[in-house]
């Protein structure tokens, strides 16, 4: 196994509650950093770039949330206001309610400023908030954290847009450890042929008049390309894969108290190692918002490929 002491870029020019230190250069700056992240790099904010009040983070790790919880995460859905994943009396569920619509709001404002290019046009998608220790966690495999793995979503195909997840560690004095492998290629290059990209690729033209046809008259899933159901096959068998876990080079990510990290989950693989108490905010970034398209790992795909994954 190689394994470095890890590279991110750290942003050092976008502070809160001012925002850009230089308001002239905001719109390059904001292209620049959009561009770094669609190429596989992690941002990095030492501290946090938006409001999360110390009171909700108090009141979120001082919980027994072994006794609370009723999923794997406590999880946010911002578009129907919903909450998921925990369980007390009504004061307090309402409580936890408040707090991860906040910090979903305030991502979101810090989100439009800092990434611009994105803003408007993305899908907002759930947040979540993992109290639970990483490290020695019981899980089924495919569902293991400390797995190196990319993300995909079943129920959520996104036809070729980009999962970016921003992250950050509650815990008062502990890092998150985060293994990484950096950028999708050189992963896709190697272990995509074995994962059988070219039968997802093969589907046939009646085939995908079948899923047309479904979606039409509204079969759940039926909206779901090649790329999407590769991709959700690539993030189980990288999972299942020994050689890759044990041999492909990654970087050692170590996330201090209070630190936000923005990421491309789908092209990055990654590893939760350890932590307790993280915060996350979904987006949903459609193909044609991207700065970057030849970076998308659909696009990457495709050439591997020869042929088209999304319709």
């Amino acid at each position: 196994m190689s394994t470095a002491t890890a590279h991110w870029l750290a942003v050092e020019d976008y502070k809160f509650p001012s925002g850009w230190m230089s308001p002239q250069d905001a719109a390059a700056r904001a292209r620049f950093y959009c561009q770094r992240l669609e190429s596989g790099e992690v941002l990095f904010f030492p501290e946090l770039p938006f409001e999360l009040p110390a009171t909700d983070r108090e009141f979120l790790i001082s919980q027994r949330w072994s006794e609370l919880r009723l999923h794997k995460n406590v999880s946010y859905r911002p578009g129907d206001d919903t909450l998921r994943g925990v369980a007390g009396d009504s004061a307090f569920v309402e409580r936890v309610h408040s707090i991860l619509r906040n910090y979903s709001a305030n991502v979101m404002r810090f989100a439009a400023t800092f990434l611009a290019p994105y803003a408007g046009k993305w899908n907002v998608d759930f947040s979540s908030f993992r109290p639970l220790e990483e490290q020695g966690r019981d899980l089924p495999l495919h569902k293991r954290n400390d797995l190196l793995h990319v993300d995909a979503f079943p129920s959520r195909p996104t036809r070729g847009g980009r999962i970016l997840r921003i992250f950050t560690n509650l815990n008062p004095a502990k890092v998150r450890v985060w293994n990484t492998t950096g950028a999708f290629d050189a992963l896709a290059r190697q272990y995509a042929g074995g994962a059988g990209l070219q039968k997802f690729a093969s589907e046939s033209a009646l085939s995908r008049s079948i899923h047309e046809l479904a979606g039409k008259l509204g079969f759940r899933g039926a909206d779901r390309t090649a790329y999407d159901a590769f991709m959700l096959h690539f993030h189980d068998y990288l999972k299942e894969n020994a050689d890759f876990q044990q041999n492909f080079p990654k970087n050692r990510l170590e996330f201090p108290p209070l630190a936000t990290w923005l990421v491309f989950t789908d092209g990055v693989a990654h590893a939760a190692m350890s932590g307790q108490y993280a915060m996350e905010q979904t987006l949903l970034i459609p193909p044609a918002a991207l700065v970057a398209p030849e970076q998308a790992p659909y696009r990457i795909l495709e050439t591997i490929a020869g042929r088209p994954l999304v319709g």
